[in-house]
């Protein structure tokens, strides 16, 4: 082990030797991991320094006497989404979320509701509770999509938990793997939400977590925040237990323009329509948490489904560019160089310093939109709703192709910031009305 001296914190960090030098002349990041915001309640406290050029990233513990061991402390508003999935959007979008609601006086958690229909897709043997004769199948596929990916499997899942661990919950929470866990959780009000949380094909059919649907002492309050179906409506066979679901929720805002008239159908109050909670934090509070990749003028491709004629564009676009494209995934169908072990950090730094990104994934295009990038959306086969509501909102609909289009055409980018200024504010007040304002 090695000591280093943090001059102006008067402290020292002990990290696993060779610790860096903080004082050399440039910028280093401190990040608080594994701790609540309240300083009298780490247990125990541990800090990240990285150099921001110089050193990869180090985690040491804090030698300050001064603060006693002490257990976790909840707060006052508690968050149920999918923070557990191995997911760059999963995962962005909950951080977004939570660091809007904390920034602004909330004192907010996510909860640590980690279910294994959500955990057990990313297990090296997947377990998929799919309720259909091809759950084999599926799980095959899975196996072998993570036996391709090699080593490069545990580094992601890796870089996956470090982001987890270190900017989404604090490991002393309680771990939740079913839904009566719930019930003892101090929380007075709960957001269900952002993501997918509504879409049965993604928790393998409606959960009750996700509506709030649980019996708790001090639960006052539930909304939802930014919920998404996947798609405008949910088969017909759902429709009498998302209406009965419904109505353990006392407000509710959807993500996609499209589902709002279906949804209110059910919902007896009004239905609002609210940006993701990615939007909440602008491109210099993203670039906080990102990864740079080594390399640079590169294509970016980031799929959510094959799509052959994505590839091809890509292979042309490639050739003409005279860029090398590089893929997140295990392997590539259009001969792209692969990164297979990317967390959300390392996604980020990839969309940041790409020359393009062609893409059908939502938070792949929204951080496009975010990070003003040159890009282009192909559709999807399923849930191509949110990725049309969404370029749609930021008056990007022509960025949305079936087999490709001219990614090169300049985008009026204050034009596009003044949409999402305008689309933020009802956002805003819906979530902080909500979670800030009086409990009924």
């Amino acid at each position: 082990m090695a000591e280093c001296q943090l001059p102006k914190l008067n402290t020292r960090v002990r990290f696993p030797s060779p610790a860096p030098n903080v004082n050399d002349p440039i910028r280093f990041e401190l990040i608080v991991v594994n701790c609540s915001d309240q300083v009298g309640s780490f247990s125990p406290v541990t800090l990240a320094i990285q150099g921001l050029q110089a050193y990869p990233r180090l985690r040491g513990e804090i030698i300050m006497p001064s603060l006693t061991s002490r257990s976790w402390q909840a707060g006052e508003v508690g968050i149920l989404t999918f923070h557990c999935s191995d997911n760059f959007g999963a995962m962005l979008q909950a951080y977004g979320l939570k660091q809007y609601l904390r920034v602004n006086g909330v004192n907010a958690d996510i909860v640590r509701y980690e279910p294994p229909f959500l955990t057990g897709r990313h297990w090296r043997i997947p377990y998929i509770p799919m309720r259909s004769i091809r759950w084999p199948a599926a799980m095959v596929y899975g196996l072998l999509h993570n036996l391709r990916a090699g080593a490069q499997f545990s580094r992601r899942r890796k870089n996956m938990d470090w982001f987890r661990k270190t900017h989404l919950i604090d490991e002393r929470q309680p771990r939740i793997l079913f839904l009566p866990g719930l019930r003892k959780l101090p929380y007075r009000r709960y957001i269900v939400g952002s993501d997918q949380i509504w879409n049965p094909g993604i928790t393998y059919s409606l959960r009750k977590a996700y509506f709030g649907a649980f019996k708790s002492n001090r639960k006052e309050r539930v909304i939802a925040y930014a919920a998404s179906l996947g798609a405008a409506v949910l088969p017909d066979k759902y429709e009498r237990e998302f209406a009965a679901l419904l109505q353990n929720l006392d407000a509710v805002s959807l993500r996609e323009m499209g589902a709002v008239p279906y949804v209110q159908r059910f919902f007896p109050g009004k239905v609002e329509l609210v940006l993701d909670p990615v939007f909440f934090l602008k491109k210099e509070d993203w670039e906080q948490v990102e990864r740079a990749p080594a390399r640079e003028k590169y294509i970016l491709v980031y799929t959510t489904e094959q799509n052959p004629q994505m590839a091809e564009y890509v292979r042309t676009l490639s050739r003409k560019a005279e860029m090398e494209v590089v893929e997140l995934r295990a392997a590539s169908e259009c001969g792209a160089h692969t990164d297979a072990s990317a967390g959300p950090a390392e996604f980020l730094g990839y969309i940041h310093h790409a020359a393009y990104i062609v893409t059908n994934s939502f938070h792949a295009a929204a951080f496009s939109i975010i990070f003003e990038k040159q890009f282009l959306v192909f559709a999807h086969s399923t849930v191509n709703e949110r990725l049309a509501s969404l370029l749609a909102l930021h008056g990007l609909s022509d960025r949305l192709c079936q087999t490709g289009g001219a990614i090169d055409v300049p985008i009026d980018w204050p034009a596009v910031r003044a949409r999402t200024e305008e689309a933020l504010k009802p956002s805003q007040e819906f979530l902080l009305k909500n979670t800030a304002g009086g409990l009924k």
